[in-house]
C-alpha cells in the first residue's frame, strides 16, 4: 500500500497527541503517549517497518468531512453491494475512569451489504518494533515495557496484530473498534455503550468550545476549522503549541528538506495566540503566555527559537537510520537544530501577543509582564546585530529586514503596554528611542531603489515574502507608499501562480526546489486588507481557503505544479495566518463600510 498524498490525511486528536488518517481509512501516524514521543503507527515515514491501523470498506470513498464544528471525522463509503459510514474520534475528555488516550472507530452499514476490512498492526518507534501480545478475554493487549496499547472490538472478534480480517455487515449492522493507551498505569476497558458515548461526548465538547468563537464572517467555516486544528495541536497539560504533529514530511519530494516540527516555536505560538484572541478565545492565549513565561525562565532575556512541550530547550538533532522516509525522502530527523539559532523576529511575535491581550482589556499578570519587559530590553540592546532570519537558514547570520520589522514590533508594543499600565515609563522611553532609531535604519538601509521595495537583507537585491509583514509591523505608520510598493514587488517576483508565493528565490531568479509557502499567501492577503484593498483581498482569501480541499487542512507548502501539500502536516502556522488574514479582511470591510456610508444632516463628521 503506497503512502497517501500528504494533503489527503485527516487529523484526529485529543490535545495530547494526534492521529493522521488516510482517505482509505488507515491511521498512518500516532505517537504515544504525546506528540513528541515515538510513533506506534509510523507508516507515514516508514512504509517498510512502520505500523498502521486500517478500518475500511471494500469499495470507494464517496465523501469525507468533519461533523459540524467538531473534530469528529465522518467517511461515507460505497461498496459493490451496499454503503457504510465510518465515524472516527479521539476523546478530549479523559477525566474520570477513562483511557489515557483512545481512538474510537465506529462502522455502520447504511444499505445492502458491505465487507469491512480491519488491520491492526502497531509497531513502536522508527524503525517499528513489534509488541509482546496477550489476550484479556476477547481483548488484545500489545505491550512494549510499561506502555500498553489495547484493542477492543464490539460486533465481532478482535483480530490478531498484523493480520487482515474481513467482516460482512448487512444493513443496520454496526461494528465498533477502540484502540486505547495504558502508559505506566492500568488499562481501562470499555463497554460497547461506553465507546459510542465517547464519540457523542467528543462531538458535544467541540461544539461547546466552538460556541465561544466570536467570528461570524463569510469565512467562518475555514476559521473554525483552523481554530480547531490549532487547539488540537496544543499540548493541553502544559499549554505548549506544536508547530505540527509530524516529523520529516518533505518540503521537496525525494529531497532532504525534512525537519522535526513536534516542538513549540514561540513565533508560531505567538501568531496562533493572536488568532485565538481575535476570534474571542482568550483562554488559549493566556495559557500560551503562562507556558512561555515558565519555559523561558532559564534563558531570559534570550528567547529560544523552540522549546519542548515541557518548556525545556530542544534536543540535539539526529538522523534516524534504516527507514524509508515519506515517498523516499531522506533523511528522517528527530529534534531540530534550529533550537541553537538566534532569530530576532521571535521577540516581536511574543511581545505582540502580550499587546493583543492588553489591548482587549486583560491585565497582564506580573510574571508575564516581567517576561515581556525582559524581551523588550534585550531587543533594545541587540537589534543592530545580525541573526539567522525567520526561515532558519543554516548559514552565517545576516541583517534580515523582516527580523528588524519584528524587532520594531517588540519595542513598539512593549512601549504601548507600559503606557497602558502606567508602569516602567522610563523603560518605555528607552524602548521608544530605540524603536525610532531602528525605524530610521531600516528605512535607510533596507530600502532598495532598484527594486522599488524593501529588500531581504540590507544591501541586497533579493526579495523575501516575509517582507509582507511590513504592513502588520506598522513601521511605516500611515504612509502606505513603501508598503504597497513592497507588496507589489513581492507578488511580481515571488509569485508561484494564482494566490501562491515562494518565500524567497535562493539565487534571486530561479524557482526554488521547494513548494510555495502558505503562510506567505495569508500574509499577502493580510497586507492587502491593511492597505485598504479589500476588494482584492477577499477573493484571494476564498482561493487560498480552497487549497485545503475537502477537510480544510493545510500543510506548510503547496506544490504549484500539482496543488499537493508538502511539509509537515497539518501546519499550525498556516492555520493561524489564515485566521489572522480572515479577520483583517473583515476589519477592512467594516472600515470601508463606515467610510462609504452617507451621514445624516445632523451627524457630525469623523
Amino acid at each position: 500500500m503506497p503512502q497517501a498524498p500528504i494533503g489527503e490525511y485527516a487529523l484526529l486528536g485529543d490535545t495530547r497527541s494526534a492521529a493522521l488518517v488516510s482517505r482509505n481509512g488507515s491511521v498512518d501516524w500516532l505517537c504515544l503517549p504525546r506528540f513528541d514521543a515515538d510513533p506506534v503507527f509510523g507508516y507515514l515515514t516508514d512504509a517498510d517497518h512502520g505500523g498502521h491501523f486500517e478500518v475500511a470498506i471494500e469499495g470507494k470513498v464517496e465523501s469525507r468531512s468533519y461533523r459540524f464544528e467538531s473534530a469528529v471525522l465522518e467517511t461515507r463509503w460505497r461498496g459493490p453491494t451496499g454503503t457504510a459510514t465510518v465515524i472516527d474520534a479521539m476523546p478530549v475528555n479523559v477525566k474520570g475512569f477513562r483511557p489515557q488516550l483512545a481512538v474510537v472507530r465506529h462502522v455502520r452499514c447504511t444499505s445492502g451489504e458491505v465487507d469491512l476490512r480491519i488491520l491492526f498492526d502497531p509497531r513502536l518507534g522508527l524503525p517499528g518494533r513489534r509488541p509482546r501480545c496477550s489476550r484479556r478475554g476477547l481483548d488484545l493487549v500489545c505491550e512494549w515495557g510499561s506502555l500498553a496499547f489495547v484493542l477492543q472490538c464490539f460486533g465481532g472478534a478482535t483480530p490478531e496484530p498484523g493480520v487482515l480480517r474481513s467482516i460482512r455487515l448487512t444493513q443496520g449492522a454496526e461494528f465498533t473498534v477502540v484502540a486505547s493507551l495504558a502508559d505506566r498505569s492500568p488499562a481501562v476497558l470499555l463497554t460497547p455503550t461506553d465507546a459510542l458515548v465517547l464519540i457523542q461526548e467528543t462531538e458535544r465538547d467541540w461544539r461547546r468550545w466552538v460556541a465561544e468563537v466570536e467570528y461570524s464572517g463569510p469565512f467562518r467555516q475555514a476559521v473554525i476549522r483552523s481554530l480547531i486544528t490549532l487547539r488540537l495541536l496544543t499540548y493541553s497539560p502544559s499549554g505548549a503549541p506544536v508547530a505540527a504533529p509530524t516529523t520529516s514530511l518533505p518540503e521537496r519530494m525525494g529531497g532532504d528538506l525534512n525537519w522535526d516540527y513536534r516542538y513549540a516555536w514561540p513565533r508560531d505560538a505567538g501568531i496562533g495566540s493572536g488568532a485565538f484572541m481575535a476570534a474571542g478565545r482568550v483562554e488559549e492565549a493566556q495559557a500560551f503566555l503562562r507556558w512561555l513565561e515558565i519555559a523561558s525562565r532559564l534563558t531570559l532575556p534570550r528567547m529560544n527559537v523552540l522549546y519542548t512541550l515541557d518548556g525545556t530547550p530542544g534536543h540535539r538533532e539526529r538522523e534516524i537510520k534504516g527507514i524509508s522516509g515519506y515517498g523516499g525522502s531522506l533523511p528522517v530527523r528527530a529534534a531540530n537544530a534550529a533550537a541553537n539559532q538566534h532569530q530576532l523576529d521571535v521577540y516581536g511575535w511574543v511581545v505582540d501577543a502580550g499587546w493583543h491581550l492588553a489591548s482587549l482589556g486583560f491585565e497582564l499578570d506580573g510574571p508575564s509582564w516581567r517576561m515581556i519587559r525582559a524581551l523588550a530590553d534585550f531587543v533594545a540592546r541587540c537589534w543592530r546585530d545580525p541573526d539567522a532570519g525567520i526561515w532558519e537558514e543554516r548559514g552565517d547570520p545576516q541583517q534580515h529586514v523582516s527580523s528588524k520589522l519584528l524587532a520594531f514590533v517588540a519595542l513598539d508594543r512593549a512601549a504601548r503596554i507600559a503606557l497602558r499600565r502606567k508602569t516602567d515609563l522610563r523603560r518605555a522611553e528607552v524602548w521608544t528611542r530605540e524603536r525610532d532609531s531602528l525605524r530610521s535604519q531600516v528605512r535607510e538601509r533596507g530600502w532598495n531603489q532598484m527594486l522599488n521595495s524593501y529588500s531581504s537583507i540590507y544591501g541586497s537585491n533579493r526579495l523575501d515574502a516575509a517582507l509582507l509583514l511590513i504592513a502588520m509591523s506598522e513601521l511605516e505608520g500611515d504612509r502606505f507608499e513603501r508598503v504597497e510598493a513592497t507588496v507589489n514587488a513581492v507578488r511580481q517576483r515571488l509569485g508561484a501562480g494564482g494566490v501562491l508565493l515562494y518565500r524567497n528565490l535562493p539565487d534571486g531568479h530561479q524557482s526554488p526546489n521547494e513548494g510555495a509557502f502558505l503562510a506567505c499567501t495569508f500574509w499577502l492577503i493580510d497586507a492587502l486588507a491593511r492597505c485598504g484593498h479589500v476588494e482584492e483581498a477577499e477573493p484571494l482569501m476564498g482561493e487560498a481557503i480552497r487549497l485545503g480541499g475537502e477537510l480544510g487542512l493545510l500543510g506548510e507548502e503547496v506544490d504549484p505544479s500539482t496543488g499537493g501539500m508538502l511539509g509537515n502536516f497539518p501546519q499550525a502556522l498556516s492555520h493561524s495566518t489564515l485566521v489572522a488574514a480572515a479577520l483583517s479582511v473583515e476589519v477592512a470591510k467594516a472600515s470601508k463600510t463606515r467610510r462609504e456610508s452617507p451621514r445624516t444632516p445632523h451627524e457630525p463628521p469623523g
